[in-house]
């Protein structure tokens, strides 16, 4: 991939939560800002939400949570590592108790997206965080 390939971002939910509304205005948002997102829908596993990133070869993975469904990213967080997709990053989007960002932080995510968060905001933090992990990755191969 070079520069001038749209950002692919995995879009989905892990767990049973089944409310997408949040996660597919979040799609639409990434789309009209040039990149190219793979939308699941709910009630993905970790073992499919890893299996997506490797196929489709991601940039980032973005998790949609509005119950307890962000307490699984962790879980998620590991078996990316194991998979050696460790270069990917997670952000997490929705209700996130204020006492679990940690929890999610020392998993590794790298940005967590609360209600009202700005739609510029989130773009241009995902747009952040894909660059410098698609620079790393190429990095890595030269």
């Amino acid at each position: 991939m070079n520069a001038q390939t749209p950002y692919r971002v995995l879009v989905t939910k892990v767990g049973l939560d089944g409310h997408d509304r949040g996660s597919r205005i979040v799609a639409a948002y990434l789309r009209d800002a040039g990149m190219e997102v793979v939308y699941t829908p709910p009630w993905q596993s970790v073992d499919q939400v890893v299996r997506l990133a490797s196929d489709e070869d991601v940039d980032l993975v973005g998790i949609s949570s509005l119950s307890t469904d962000h307490l699984i990213v962790p879980e998620l967080m590991q078996a990316l590592h194991l998979a050696a997709l460790e270069h990917v990053p997670v952000v997490v989007g929705g209700i996130v108790p204020d006492a679990e960002h940690a929890l999610l932080f020392d998993a590794g995510v790298s940005a967590i997206f609360g209600p009202g968060t700005a739609r510029d905001t989130i773009v241009d933090k995902i747009r952040q965080l894909a660059a410098a992990a698609r620079k790393d990755r190429e990095n890595q191969f030269t």
